[in-house]
């Protein structure tokens, strides 16, 4: 089991005003979740919650926007939040995490203190066609080898649980493999309404073997299970078996438009279990 957990904040700048049609996404306009659109926060206010996600032990910031991918002007908006950020809490892993984005677009990131690049793959190649019309599975991993060639940490995993066969998730943790990524984020599908993807097909046991597939397999990398893991981690011990087969970072605080567990609840879990919690990402 890992010595040291890392810890990782994610913050919605930019919300819920997407034209693309994934069914699993509340987001998109498309399907009229019951959630809060906004355009970008004020960079005063990213500041003052990326400070709270320092207090709550997060190392890494994640800046999310909801869209296809990046254009010059939210490029340019990015970089300038970045550079912000960057200034005040230069010890902090920035995270952006904006779509499809071309190797320039990402230079200009990186030259403005952003160090990972967040782009998942979601599904199999095989099965994307069935949750997602309007780009494409290939698109996304271009934008992951554009990751790694300009020199950003990659961070690229998926959501599992959205109808897929045990076929399509062995494919898409083949996927993610091949691209060697820093950081692996695992999310467990969490149905809503009015998403065309009504209920979630993975149970505990499936989500465990996931976990372990994926360590056994990227051994040096951060494992992290984000969304769903209160819904399908959801006692003591099954946390304790999560971080036993593999996880060594997890999402602290809220998710895009869904609320995560409290961070002082998973301080204490993770102290309870014997856990400390990693001061850098280059902990072991």
């Amino acid at each position: 089991m890992a010595k040291e957990i890392f810890l990782c904040a994610i913050n919605n700048i930019l919300s819920g005003n997407c034209s693309e049609d994934c069914k699993f996404c509340t987001q998109s306009i498309k399907y009229g979740a019951k959630i809060e659109r906004y355009r970008f926060k004020d960079s005063s206010q990213i500041i003052q919650e990326a400070e709270v996600a320092l207090k709550n032990g997060a190392i890494g910031y994640c800046l999310v926007t909801a869209g296809r991918g990046l254009d010059d002007k939210t490029t340019q908006k990015i970089a300038k939040i970045a550079y912000s950020l960057k200034e005040k809490f230069p010890k902090l892993n920035l995270i952006a995490c904006n779509g499809t984005a071309s190797k320039e677009q990402l230079k200009i990131l990186k030259r403005n203190g952003i160090d990972s690049y967040n782009h998942n793959l979601e599904s199999s190649k095989e099965y994307y066609s069935k949750i997602c019309t309007t780009h494409t599975w290939q698109e996304r991993y271009e934008t992951a080898l554009n990751i790694k060639e300009v020199g950003l940490n990659l961070c690229c995993g998926g959501i599992f649980g959205m109808g897929e066969s045990k076929d399509d998730r062995d494919s898409l943790i083949e996927s993610i493999v091949s691209l060697k990524p820093e950081s692996v984020p695992i999310n467990f599908y969490i149905p809503n309404s009015v998403l065309p993807i009504k209920s979630r097909n993975i149970n505990y046991d499936e989500a465990l073997d996931i976990i372990k597939k994926l360590r056994e397999l990227l051994l040096d990398a951060k494992i992290m299970v984000a969304g769903g893991r209160e819904l399908i981690f959801n006692s003591v011990d099954k946390e304790l078996q999560m971080y036993e087969a593999g996880t060594n970072s997890i999402v602290i605080g809220n998710y895009l438009t869904t609320k995560g567990a409290k961070p002082k609840s998973d301080l204490e879990h993770l102290r309870a279990l014997g856990l400390k919690i990693a001061k850098g990402c280059d902990a072991k």
